[in-house]
């Protein structure tokens, strides 16, 4: 029996130095005995697509993209799943022979909504959740929290333009679903949400939290994309006003895993490696 050939992937954004997906891959690669090389590229703040483009032409499976790449990453590749159609942003390339190219998927929503549901034992429907920001992170989560059938999503973002055609993106998914789904002004965004989603870049810019303690209703889980130190502001002040705060680890090891299987056709067990990911990092599980 012909043993399966070494494939390259890697994480290509600027700054990917932090990035912590070459071990959750590693992982993933010894857990199922797929044989994964991953790397990081930094491609710097204008060489995206040259990189990406080199990197394929090396014989590379796959890459995951970064913030601020995601859109272009969609722009790149010859066939979008419904998820990064939606998205308009994609977060993964899949570098695939056939003719019909390549293949952009968004798998930021995927991760986000295992992480609430499995790990942090939270069930989304009927709730009522509030979206911050509308950039690439958020446009990524947007339509499968739909799908988890929230009674009412408001997106609130510095632009409301952006969110604006967000959501206008989105509403007949919202529709489908059942779904009250709006935008709302970023210093009114309402009040009492069961679910505060931080998508925004405030926390990597260590810019405090954009919207008022009253979005949080009693024992809330707030939660901010973000890990590590530029999450912690975050989590300060959710715990300072009584709830449950939870970092992004969870919903990165979870749509690694799903790019994984979109890669692979080998879905990992998410749940070890980010207890491993949490002591490696020193992190609060």
């Amino acid at each position: 029996m012909t043993e399966p050939t070494l494939m390259s992937y890697a994480v290509i954004g600027h700054p990917v130095a932090h990035s912590q997906s070459p071990f959750i891959h590693a992982a993933f690669a010894a857990q199922t005995g797929e044989p994964v090389d991953y790397g990081r590229i930094d491609c710097g703040p204008d060489g995206f697509e040259a990189a990406v483009r080199r990197f394929a032409a090396q014989g590379a499976g796959g890459c995951n993209i970064t913030v601020p790449f995601k859109f272009q990453a969609a722009d790149l590749a010859a066939r979008c799943s419904e998820r990064a159609r939606l998205a308009g942003a994609a977060n993964i390339l899949k570098f695939d022979a056939q003719p019909a190219g390549w293949l952009a998927d968004n798998t930021d929503g995927s991760g986000l909504l295992r992480d609430i549901g499995v790990h942090a034992g939270f069930d989304l429907a009927g709730r009522r959740v509030l979206l911050i920001g509308a950039g690439g992170a958020g446009a990524g989560v947007l339509g499968p929290l739909l799908q988890a059938k929230p009674r009412q999503l408001v997106v609130v973002n510095r632009s409301a333009e952006r969110a604006a055609r967000l959501v206008e993106r989105h509403a007949a998914l919202a529709q489908a679903q059942g779904v009250e789904l709006s935008t709302a002004p970023l210093a009114r965004p309402g009040s009492g949400f069961e679910l505060v989603i931080n998508a925004s870049a405030s926390s990597l810019q260590a810019a405090g939290v954009p919207v008022p303690a009253s979005v949080l209703a009693p024992r809330a889980l707030a939660m901010d994309l973000m890990y590590g130190p530029a999450a912690q502001g975050f989590l300060d002040w959710a715990a300072a006003h009584g709830a449950a705060g939870r970092d992004g680890l969870g919903m990165l090891v979870e749509q690694a895993a799903e790019a994984f299987f979109v890669w692979r056709g080998v879905r990992p067990d998410g749940a070890p490696v980010l207890q491993a990911l949490r002591r490696r990092l020193g992190a609060a599980a």
